[in-house]
């Protein structure tokens, strides 16, 4: 009579309980997030306890006014025209330099 040794190792999940990443079948560890058979599939979510990361909720605008305040947008992509007359006039200068 043959002994049948039980697999000590559980059933990978298809899908990572910890960060929702794809496991290919019979892989060691989540490539998401580094959880494993050994952890349950679950310790590692701890890792990332108290990082205090954004949610998905995050909004980036709201973020930068609570941040910085209203800026005004310029019709030269946020450049003063002051700015944009030098690099106008710094270009025509390079430009009769070349061809003289």
């Amino acid at each position: 009579m043959k002994k049948r040794y039980h697999n000590s190792r559980p059933r990978t999940p298809e899908v990572c309980p910890v960060c929702g990443e794809d496991v290919p079948p019979g892989a060691p560890a989540c490539r998401g997030c580094g959880a494993d058979h050994r952890t349950g599939w679950n310790l590692a979510a701890s890792d990332y306890d108290g990082l205090d990361l954004p949610s998905d909720e995050f909004d980036y605008d709201e973020f930068m006014h609570r941040e910085f305040g209203q800026r005004s947008k310029s019709v030269f992509g946020g450049l003063k025209p002051l700015w944009w007359l030098t690099a106008v006039i710094l270009l025509i200068a390079m430009g009769i330099a070349l061809f003289r």
